[in-house]
């Protein structure tokens, strides 16, 4: 099963990579089910089998997702962005995208207010399989450590006081009507301004979208007996007024210090947990006393988790200044 789900993942991959660089010709189930030496018909099967969807309803949600940030964010025509997208006409991609989204991409681009967008399907993690690191190499960079500040901004996210981690977190948030990872990373992934959003389209990743720590303001303890809650959201500008979907909250958060602890790119199935631990022990290690300042856990503190291999892994904690 694991080999077959590594072999969806690549797919998967190799879709979203053709879309990006609108290589359409690459994306036909006879291309993709070549590149891994199986017939079409088998490939299929696999791949409904694993993702619990339709390869062509997969292929043509992606397509939509990605033509939905041209119509928000560019100028193109709406007859070029269908073109770009695989789509035969003008009509043809209004059909599709008003069936997806509720609104057609003239009404969109006019007032681009949050929809679930389909994120980026991932089949294969060594971590959540429980097949853990391969080990292969052991990264040589070590962990910068430095204080920055970060101007006053917007947080619109989701929370939980019972989850333990990123894993733990989604397997509750599935449990609650309309906070699955699938709709509130669909969401996120649509919101336009999002301060850390590179362009990607996928979460916790290159989409902008992050976890975080939010220290409560009526005490309430989460798994690890701290008052704050496990959060999920995106950064936005503190001039912030668009849309915010029923089932998130939009905290606005002061300009503060913060300190980071950041490791730069790496290879996540072969070093992830390596890269972890050496970030946790550079922050169990740190000496916030002699540095002057001390970790801010007072309510409405925030401290911010970035994971994301083709970058950084990173922590933000907020602090205070000790005063003398």
């Amino acid at each position: 099963m694991h080999e077959w789900q590594e072999l969806i993942q690549i797919i998967i991959d190799e879709i979203d990579g053709c879309i990006k660089r609108y290589q359409d010709e690459a994306l036909t189930l006879r291309f993709l089910s070549r590149r891994l030496g199986y017939s079409e018909f088998y490939t299929t099967r696999k791949f409904k089998e694993i993702t619990g969807m339709q390869f062509r309803e997969y292929l043509r949600s992606r397509r939509l997702a990605f033509a939905l940030k041209e119509v928000r964010d560019g100028k193109k025509s709406f007859l070029d962005i269908a073109f770009d997208y695989g789509f035969s006409s003008h009509e043809a991609f209004t059909r599709a995208f008003k069936s997806a989204y509720g609104v057609t991409p003239c009404e969109y681009r006019k007032n681009p207010v949050p929809v679930v967008l389909r994120t980026k399907l991932n089949t294969f993690d060594r971590y959540f399989v429980g097949l853990g690191e391969i080990g292969m190499i052991q990264s040589t960079e070590d962990v910068k450590i430095y204080f920055v500040t970060i101007p006053a901004h917007k947080f619109l996210h989701i929370k939980n006081y019972e989850s333990n981690g990123y894993w733990d977190f989604w397997q509750k948030q599935a449990q609650i009507p309309g906070q699955d990872c699938e709709t509130i990373c669909g969401l996120l992934d649509s919101i336009k301004g999002k301060l850390d959003d590179d362009g990607g389209s996928e979460a916790n990743s290159g989409s902008g979208q992050l976890m975080a720590y939010i220290g409560d303001p009526a005490g309430r303890l989460c798994a690890w007996g701290f008052p704050r809650a496990e959060c999920y959201g995106v950064r936005l500008p503190a001039d912030y007024s668009g849309e915010v979907p029923e089932q998130m909250l939009l905290q606005d958060i002061p300009e503060a210090e913060y300190i980071v602890f950041e490791h730069g790119t790496f290879d996540y199935e072969q070093e992830n947990c390596s890269v972890e631990e050496k970030i946790e022990k550079a922050m169990a290690d740190f000496d916030y006393a002699a540095n002057g300042c001390s970790l801010d856990t007072s309510s409405g503190s925030i401290t911010y988790l970035y994971h994301n291999p083709e970058q950084h892994w990173k922590w933000v904690r907020q602090i205070k200044r000790i005063t003398k």
